[in-house]
């Protein structure tokens, strides 16, 4: 999952990096007034989200099967905690006395 998402920093930083250059350069326009960072940080966001999208998919599907997995095992966790739960309170309860 770090793996995705410092990948995912990577691919914006890059366009972060190309839209400033494209923007000192004069092929982007600077944005309105003083918003020339923000312009800057947005647009590099809109560019990027797609980017990510296509070129991360085999690392992004790969992050999705270790949450996947985690998420299972913590359910098998909670269930065998649950059962144990249970056997503890029958073995307690008095054999004679029915709920």
């Amino acid at each position: 999952m770090l793996r995705y998402t410092l990948m995912r920093l990577g691919v914006f930083a890059g366009c972060l990096v190309a839209v400033w250059g494209l923007v000192w350069f004069g092929v982007v326009p600077r944005g309105l007034g003083q918003s020339n960072g923000m312009w800057i940080i947005l647009l590099a966001l809109v560019i990027s989200a797609p980017l990510s999208f296509v070129l991360l998919r085999k690392e992004r599907d790969r992050a999705s099967e270790t949450v996947v997995r985690r998420v299972d095992r913590m359910k098998a966790n909670l269930e065998a905690n649950r059962s144990q739960e249970d056997e503890a309170a029958d073995s307690a309860r008095p054999q004679g006395h029915t709920s």
